[in-house]
């Protein structure tokens, strides 16, 4: 009789155990890849780390030009900027790749670029309406800097996300700093 109370506890114990596992969406594999992603990167020595000054989070970049003026920008300048902004739909496959139907997908998305409008420099307040990853870069650049930085979804659009760029993505600019526009009491 033990035996049977026992089995039947068990059955039952399995079964509320397996109603409260957690299925995984697809939005939940999206933001576990973007975060991988940016841990790759984090742990990546040619990168590296800035902390945001909102206590949110961190960025990563890489210098690909120094401009070795000294003058960085305040949180309260405006400064001129080329820049292109990008993300991957799946960070494990290459920028383009062919499904399994023989369709061509292109994975790598540039959703923003000064390159699209005759590379006319952008001018942003570096603590305006940029996102918070974006101004930890600027206030950490000098002028001729040209460096490619890495923001997790934290410091960038969150959870919610912004037009095509889905809650939970890690973007990529590469941002060059061309000017210290104005200081702004």
């Amino acid at each position: 009789m033990k035996t049977k109370l026992y089995f039947i506890a068990a059955i039952c114990l399995s079964a509320f155990l397996a109603s409260c596992e957690k299925t995984v969406s697809f939005d939940d594999e999206f933001k576990i890849d973007n975060e991988m992603q940016f841990a790759k990167i984090t742990a990546n020595s040619e990168y590296t780390k800035i902390e945001s000054q909102s206590g949110n989070g961190y960025i990563m970049y890489k210098e690909l030009t120094d401009g070795k003026t000294g003058l960085k920008p305040y949180f309260t300048d405006e400064v001129k900027v080329l820049y292109t902004g990008w993300f991957k739909r799946y960070w494990t496959k290459d920028d383009t790749f062919t499904g399994d139907n023989g369709n061509v997908f292109k994975n790598k998305v540039i959703f923003d670029s000064t390159a699209d409008r005759n590379d006319i420099p952008s001018k942003f307040t570096v603590g305006g309406s940029l996102v918070d990853g974006f101004s930890t870069a600027l206030q950490h650049m000098e002028v001729g800097d040209k460096w490619e930085v890495w923001i997790p979804w934290q410091l960038g659009y969150g959870a919610a996300g912004r037009g095509d760029i889905k809650g939970y993505t890690t973007m990529v600019f590469e941002i060059e700093l061309l000017e210290v526009v104005g200081r702004n009491p």
